[in-house]
């Protein structure tokens, strides 16, 4: 178990609400921002942050624009581990 992983996503209700919204769909930041009513910068920091720590995946690495993300099987163990483990819910 990777508590420093979970303790990472838990400290952020963005990095939350974005790795739990991945794993129902792929989305663009635009359309995350617009969901969460977030602004697009602050999103788009915590997309670099999952992806960096391979969290999730841009599917559209090569466009600048109207990239979408997706969670990684990583990602998914992780969510899977914080639902059972630590019994985290951030709204």
């Amino acid at each position: 178990m990777d508590w420093d992983a979970i303790s990472f996503i838990t400290s952020s209700k963005v990095r939350f609400k974005l790795l739990t919204t991945l794993n129902k769909s792929k989305y663009t930041p635009t359309e995350l921002s617009k969901n969460f009513n977030i602004h697009i910068s602050a999103i788009s920091r915590a997309l670099s942050e999952l992806t960096e720590r391979e969290l999730i995946i841009c599917l559209t690495n090569k466009r600048t624009k109207f990239k979408y993300y997706e969670i990684s099987e990583k990602g998914k163990e992780l969510l899977k581990n914080i639902n059972e483990e630590t019994r985290v819910k951030l709204d």
